[in-house]
């Protein structure tokens, strides 16, 4: 049976600028009934007790609402890292991915791994290449330095060409020949 996958995320060229949007589609349009605020703020219609109540109701749902936008920013913070890092992906295909780890992104937007690890998974972009999983962008475990080592490793002469060839496909080093 075939699995249908909507984008959380559209990166769009425009001109020569990547546009993210984020899909709200089916995300509810959350906000708290005025009711509550003007109960709370009293008219002495409610006692203390139930006034107390509402109020904690009130913190609850106003954290919820305020912990899905700053989810919802962080999506976008972490697919704008990923549209830095990836552009000659975005701009010219696949062969031009490079290898990049999550610390990569957590470091440039100042967030730990394991958040960026959650807001990743299970998360897909629409991309001008087609529609990627976010967690696709994270090609290799070995980080930024040994990657250039390997790199610098590649171009010596007395390397079988099999050899250099793999590490280049392997790691995807397209990107700096």
């Amino acid at each position: 049976e075939p699995r249908y996958i909507t984008p959380d995320i559209y990166v769009y060229k425009m001109e020569d600028e990547f546009v993210i949007v984020i899909n709200d589609d089916g995300m509810p349009k959350l906000r708290v009934n005025s009711f509550y605020k003007t109960a709370i703020s009293g008219d002495g219609r409610f006692k203390a007790q139930a006034k107390e109540y509402l109020q904690d109701k009130l913190r609850s749902a106003t954290w919820l609402i305020r912990s899905i936008h700053q989810r919802q920013k962080t999506i976008y913070r972490v697919m704008e890292s990923i549209v830095r890092f990836q552009r000659a992906f975005f701009e010219k295909g696949i062969a031009y991915l490079k290898p990049m780890v999550l610390r990569d992104v957590a470091q440039e937007i100042g967030m730990h791994e394991s958040t960026i690890s959650r807001v990743t998974n299970n998360k897909y972009a629409y991309t001008p290449q087609g529609i990627f999983e976010l967690k696709f962008f994270f090609n290799s475990s070995i980080n930024l330095s040994t990657r250039i080592e390997l790199y610098e490793f590649t171009k010596r002469r007395d390397l079988p060409s099999a050899v250099r060839n793999r590490i280049l496909f392997t790691f995807s080093f397209k990107f700096l020949e």
